[in-house]
Protein backbone atom coordinates (compact mmCIF):
# COMPACT_ATOMS: atom_id res chain seq x y z
CA UNK A 1 0.00 0.00 0.00
CA UNK A 2 2.76 2.62 0.80
CA UNK A 3 4.15 1.86 -2.77
CA UNK A 4 1.35 2.80 -4.51
CA UNK A 5 0.56 5.57 -2.57
CA UNK A 6 4.14 6.96 -3.17
CA UNK A 7 2.97 6.42 -6.74
CA UNK A 8 -0.19 7.98 -6.85
CA UNK A 9 1.67 10.69 -4.94
CA UNK A 10 4.79 11.38 -7.25
CA UNK A 11 1.85 11.36 -10.62
CA UNK A 12 -0.09 13.96 -8.80
CA UNK A 13 2.81 15.31 -7.83
CA UNK A 14 3.84 15.30 -11.66
CA UNK A 15 0.68 16.49 -13.19
CA UNK A 16 0.51 19.65 -11.06
CA UNK A 17 4.19 20.32 -12.39
CA UNK A 18 2.94 19.95 -15.77
CA UNK A 19 -0.34 22.21 -15.65
CA UNK A 20 1.48 25.15 -13.32
CA UNK A 21 4.09 24.86 -16.28
CA UNK A 22 7.19 24.43 -14.05
CA UNK A 23 8.49 22.24 -16.37
CA UNK A 24 9.24 24.80 -18.23
CA UNK A 25 12.73 26.03 -17.92
CA UNK A 26 11.66 29.02 -19.44
CA UNK A 27 8.74 30.39 -16.69
CA UNK A 28 11.79 29.47 -14.06
CA UNK A 29 13.94 31.56 -15.76
CA UNK A 30 11.47 34.28 -15.68
CA UNK A 31 10.48 33.84 -12.25
CA UNK A 32 14.18 34.63 -11.55
CA UNK A 33 14.57 37.61 -13.96
CA UNK A 34 14.01 40.28 -11.23
CA UNK A 35 14.73 42.96 -13.26
CA UNK A 36 13.25 42.13 -16.68
CA UNK A 37 9.99 40.28 -17.72
CA UNK A 38 9.54 39.02 -13.95
CA UNK A 39 6.96 36.24 -14.03
CA UNK A 40 5.42 35.71 -10.64
CA UNK A 41 3.88 32.55 -11.08
CA UNK A 42 6.62 30.34 -9.62
CA UNK A 43 5.78 32.51 -6.56
CA UNK A 44 2.30 30.72 -5.84
CA UNK A 45 2.99 27.54 -7.20
CA UNK A 46 5.56 27.53 -3.91
CA UNK A 47 2.89 29.10 -1.84
CA UNK A 48 0.68 26.49 -2.67
CA UNK A 49 2.98 23.59 -1.70
CA UNK A 50 4.70 25.50 0.95
CA UNK A 51 0.77 25.63 2.89
CA UNK A 52 -0.14 21.88 2.21
CA UNK A 53 3.32 21.01 3.22
CA UNK A 54 2.76 23.26 7.04
CA UNK A 55 -0.87 21.51 7.46
CA UNK A 56 0.93 17.91 6.45
CA UNK A 57 3.25 18.57 9.39
CA UNK A 58 0.87 20.21 11.32
CA UNK A 59 -1.32 16.55 10.68
CA UNK A 60 1.81 14.48 11.09
CA UNK A 61 2.86 15.83 15.02
CA UNK A 62 -0.09 14.64 16.19
CA UNK A 63 0.33 11.02 15.16
CA UNK A 64 2.24 8.31 16.37
CA UNK A 65 2.47 6.07 13.39
CA UNK A 66 1.85 6.97 9.82
CA UNK A 67 -1.64 6.07 8.06
CA UNK A 68 -0.16 3.30 6.51
CA UNK A 69 1.92 1.74 8.60
CA UNK A 70 5.66 2.49 9.73
CA UNK A 71 7.48 4.89 11.38
CA UNK A 72 6.61 8.88 11.29
CA UNK A 73 9.61 10.45 9.77
CA UNK A 74 10.98 12.62 11.81
CA UNK A 75 10.67 16.75 11.60
CA UNK A 76 13.09 18.50 9.12
CA UNK A 77 16.23 19.43 11.55
CA UNK A 78 16.38 23.89 11.91
CA UNK A 79 19.64 24.01 12.03
CA UNK A 80 21.66 25.65 9.28
CA UNK A 81 25.06 24.47 8.61
CA UNK A 82 27.78 24.56 6.39
CA UNK A 83 26.51 21.55 4.65
CA UNK A 84 22.95 22.82 4.03
CA UNK A 85 24.03 26.21 2.60
CA UNK A 86 26.77 25.00 0.44
CA UNK A 87 23.50 22.33 -0.85
CA UNK A 88 21.30 24.89 -1.60
CA UNK A 89 23.48 27.23 -3.05
CA UNK A 90 24.29 24.82 -5.86
CA UNK A 91 20.95 23.61 -6.15
CA UNK A 92 20.33 27.78 -6.69
CA UNK A 93 22.90 28.33 -9.08
CA UNK A 94 21.78 24.63 -11.06
CA UNK A 95 18.14 25.78 -10.63
CA UNK A 96 18.75 29.16 -12.12
CA UNK A 97 20.95 28.07 -14.88
CA UNK A 98 19.11 25.50 -16.17
CA UNK A 99 15.67 26.19 -14.67
CA UNK A 100 14.60 22.99 -14.20
CA UNK A 101 14.94 20.85 -10.09
CA UNK A 102 14.42 17.10 -9.79
CA UNK A 103 10.86 17.16 -9.92
CA UNK A 104 10.23 19.27 -12.85
CA UNK A 105 13.09 17.11 -14.43
CA UNK A 106 11.41 13.76 -14.30
CA UNK A 107 8.15 15.02 -15.16
CA UNK A 108 9.73 16.73 -17.67
CA UNK A 109 10.97 13.65 -19.43
CA UNK A 110 7.83 13.11 -21.17
CA UNK A 111 8.34 15.95 -23.56
CA UNK A 112 11.21 17.42 -23.12
CA UNK A 113 14.69 17.98 -25.83
CA UNK A 114 17.78 16.58 -25.39
CA UNK A 115 19.12 18.85 -22.46
CA UNK A 116 16.84 17.09 -20.03
CA UNK A 117 18.11 13.30 -20.17
CA UNK A 118 21.49 14.51 -19.80
CA UNK A 119 20.64 16.98 -16.58
CA UNK A 120 18.72 13.98 -15.28
CA UNK A 121 21.89 11.66 -15.47
CA UNK A 122 24.08 14.63 -14.22
CA UNK A 123 21.24 14.70 -11.03
CA UNK A 124 21.64 10.71 -10.34
CA UNK A 125 25.86 11.33 -10.55
CA UNK A 126 25.55 13.91 -7.90
CA UNK A 127 23.39 12.19 -6.37
CA UNK A 128 25.33 8.90 -5.89
CA UNK A 129 28.59 11.26 -5.23
CA UNK A 130 27.24 12.80 -2.47
CA UNK A 131 25.86 9.39 -1.07
CA UNK A 132 29.46 8.19 -1.79
CA UNK A 133 30.89 10.78 0.40
CA UNK A 134 28.80 10.37 3.05
CA UNK A 135 29.29 6.82 3.65
CA UNK A 136 33.05 7.71 3.57
CA UNK A 137 32.53 10.25 6.27
CA UNK A 138 30.65 7.71 8.64
CA UNK A 139 33.28 5.17 8.36
CA UNK A 140 35.74 7.74 8.86
CA UNK A 141 33.87 8.35 12.10
CA UNK A 142 33.85 4.78 13.38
Amino acid sequence: MRNLTSLVSGLLFGLGLIISDMVNPERVRAFLDIFGAWDPTLAFVMGGAIVVSALGWIIARRRSAALFGGAMPPAPSPEIDGELIAGSALFGIGWGMIGLCPGPVIAALAFAPWQVPVFLLAMLLGMWLNSQRQTLMIRART
